[in-house]
């Protein structure tokens, strides 16, 4: 990775920069008789920002909750940070806190406001000083643009401004990496633009990512890696411009032909 890793994220001193911060292997998961993970084999490194993308139905957004046990997954085994992701109980809480999480639909607090939000989890989870949390709350909140809208509720802020308030509420939580999933689909198309770049900022200082998305200009722009999925497999992988212009598999080609004619 040529990005430093993010300051303020912490990191293992045991673990050597080779060990991948996320790793999944021979990951399998059912809904029912539908097989949605086939396989799955997966390693992230320390500051490398992935984008995964894929037609409907490919998976994408299981992967990307798997990886945070908000799925269960019926056999295979994900690491974070060289620890193997635990089934449940406190060590999974504990686990889970490393891995922040940016969802579809923003999740706040209605009754809470931005400021609140923000703080409850390193106060609630961390233990953290109600003083500290919220001097990080604010840098945070300034970091994503929306520092000024702080004593506000959520319904007085656009959804742009929530879905970056949702970020800042993840990295409050000092995550060893962040997972997207499709974070712009709610959006209006005005507001998908201001999410997008405070997600490219956190890219280039450095933060791990695992971006679920529709958006390619993002995938372009900010992504080491794309990995295609299809059908509950990882049918390729590259660098953006690699796949972006010569993708290997017919897959790839018919889906990058069908959304790049538009």
């Amino acid at each position: 990775m040529t990005r430093d890793t993010q300051s303020g994220t912490p990191s293992s001193a045991s673990n050597s920069p080779a060990q991948p911060l996320v790793s999944l292997k021979n990951v399998n998961k059912h809904f029912g008789e539908l097989h949605v993970l086939k396989d799955i084999n997966l390693e992230v490194a320390r500051g490398e920002v992935v984008v995964v993308i894929g037609p409907s139905g490919s998976g994408k957004s299981t992967l990307c909750r798997a990886i945070n046990r908000l799925e269960t997954i019926d056999n295979g085994e994900i690491r974070i940070d060289g620890k193997v992701l635990p089934a449940e109980g406190k060590a999974l809480a504990k686990l889970r806190a490393d891995v922040g999480m940016v969802f579809q639909s923003f999740n706040l607090f209605a009754h809470k406001s931005i400021l609140e939000n923000v703080t409850l989890g390193p106060v609630k989870v961390k233990g953290m000083k109600v003083n500290a949390a919220k001097d990080l709350a604010m840098s945070l909140l300034k970091r994503v643009g929306v520092d000024n809208q702080a004593q506000k509720l959520p319904a007085q802020l656009s959804g742009g401004q929530q879905q970056r308030v949702a970020i800042a509420r993840a990295l409050a939580m000092q995550p060893k990496v962040m997972l997207f999933d499709e974070p712009t689909s709610a959006l209006d198309p005005e507001m998908i633009n201001e999410v997008l770049d405070a997600m490219v900022s956190l890219a280039k200082e450095g933060m791990t990512m695992i971006v679920v998305t529709h958006e390619m200009g993002f995938a372009r722009k900010a992504a080491d890696r794309v990995i295609f999925m299809a059908d509950g497999q990882i049918v390729e992988q590259a660098k953006p411009e690699e796949f972006f212009t010569n993708p290997q598999s017919d897959r790839a080609k018919d889906f990058l032909g069908k959304i790049l004619a538009h």
